[in-house]
């Protein structure tokens, strides 16, 4: 494995590998000098690891995988479980702190980078049990990112979200004056401490301000908004109702998506559009249409699972964003367009690695505007999913780039597609 990683998509981790073994051996040096008690859902964690002998032999063998098997870095990496453990219970009470040249906004992900691509990391992570331990803990980890004890990274330090280095980084290239570009474009008070964030989550699920991203199209249901701050990452046509979505390639599989949605036929044959978002990006999500909301539901699913083809991608699910559209948790929301062209459409927010907290702020039966708030995620947001009916025939607008893994974000609000007949 060479030792720089070309990229690490959305900022969640760092694309310097130095910097990335760095921080995993000062997580692995602090956790096993502190000792400190597991918090009660870490150890309801290693109580249903060790009570169950099939998770046991998992979670056992996938960090012997890594050291005997892939040795990716030859730099520290988890020795075992128990280890692991120790780690996940640092992190319980520390937000993600900023970092301008390694970044690590996915924390539980960086640990568990190489292990999940295993083969026994691969099982493991697909399993119910086990995805239903790991919300327990990301639940916990999101609610003291909502807690005021979670603003220690909201400073002007080095490594605080509000530092020089930070509003450079989450202003566009060249802006003049990075942090007056932040308070003039989100809500905020910059009179007040932490510019008026209560917690971490107040200011990762930040808003922006009325009119900062104006919505393209307003009274014109022919243009299409597109639904995240995000860059496009894949557009099919013709999707199939059941594909093997596990291979290579990736095609979308309609049942699985939709986790069996009774209108799941009436997608068949149609179309697809998935872009990702970025760590220091927008996380909400607003409706790309006008129309009634037919209805809005989350579906359980995988955290930490990645497509086994797709092993060694150096940053988890980066390289799964299509594999993971039927299997991680993820939000549904179905939108009867008010233009008769578009019909029944779905948005799905997809969850990735800790990015999985969907929260829709929408129900059904009510009416919603082009542009207006669908809902968030806490703590990320990372990929999302249109969806249209085979009868809607769009022409896309990707604002000269190609949908890959090095296209940048198009501005929510703005123009995605229209309809062409």
């Amino acid at each position: 494995m060479t030792a720089t990683i070309p990229y690490r998509v959305g900022d969640w981790l760092p694309s310097d590998q130095a910097h990335f073994d760095a921080w995993l051996s000062n997580c692995i040096a602090q956790a096993d000098a502190e000792l400190r008690p597991f918090h009660p859902v870490i150890q309801n964690f290693q109580d249903f690891i060790e009570g169950n002998p099939d998770v046991f032999m998992l979670f056992s063998q996938m960090f012997t995988e890594v050291r005997h098997e892939r040795s990716p870095t030859g730099e520290p990496q988890l020795k075992d479980y128990k280890q692991m453990l120790r780690v996940l219970n640092r992190i319980m009470t520390q937000p993600p702190e900023f970092n301008e040249t390694g970044l690590v906004g996915f924390p539980i992900n960086a640990i568990l980078d190489w292990s999940m691509g295993t083969v026994a990391g691969f099982s493991a992570f697909l399993r119910q049990d086990v995805n239903a331990q790991l919300k327990i803990v990301l639940d916990q980890w999101a609610r003291f990112l909502g807690s005021r004890d979670s603003v220690s990274t909201l400073t002007d330090k080095p490594d605080g979200w509000l530092s020089k280095a930070a509003f450079r980084a989450m202003a566009p290239a060249g802006t003049a004056d990075p942090r007056q570009y932040f308070i003039d474009t989100f809500t905020c008070d910059p009179a007040a401490p932490n510019l008026g964030y209560t917690c971490w989550d107040d200011f990762f699920t930040r808003e922006f301000r009325d009119g900062a991203r104006p919505v393209a199209g307003p009274g014109d249901d022919s243009i299409i908004a597109n639904a995240c701050e995000s860059a496009p990452y894949n557009h099919k046509t013709n999707v199939a109702r059941e594909a093997e979505f596990w291979i290579k390639g990736q095609p979308y599989s309609l049942t699985h998506m939709l986790a069996g949605d009774p209108d799941t036929d009436r997608f068949v044959g149609g179309t697809v559009y998935q872009a990702f978002l970025s760590a220091k990006s927008y996380h909400r999500w607003h409706s790309p249409v006008s129309g009634r909301i037919v209805k809005a539901y989350n579906v359980p699913g995988t955290y930490y699972s990645e497509s086994w083809l797709n092993r060694t991608d150096p940053a988890g699910p980066n390289e799964s964003q299509g594999y993971i559209t039927s299997v991680a948790a993820r939000a549904l929301i179905f939108i009867e367009a008010d233009n008769p062209a578009i019909g029944l459409m779905c948005f799905a927010a997809v969850g990735m690695a800790e990015v999985s907290t969907c929260q829709i702020t929408v129900y059904e039966g009510q009416h919603v505007q082009k542009g207006e708030q669908l809902g968030t995620v806490h703590f990320g947001g990372s990929t999302h999913c249109l969806i249209f009916r085979p009868e809607t025939k769009l022409q896309f607008d990707f604002h000269g780039q190609k949908p890959n893994l090095n296209a940048t974000n198009i501005p929510i609000n703005a123009k995605i597609a229209s309809v062409t007949c």
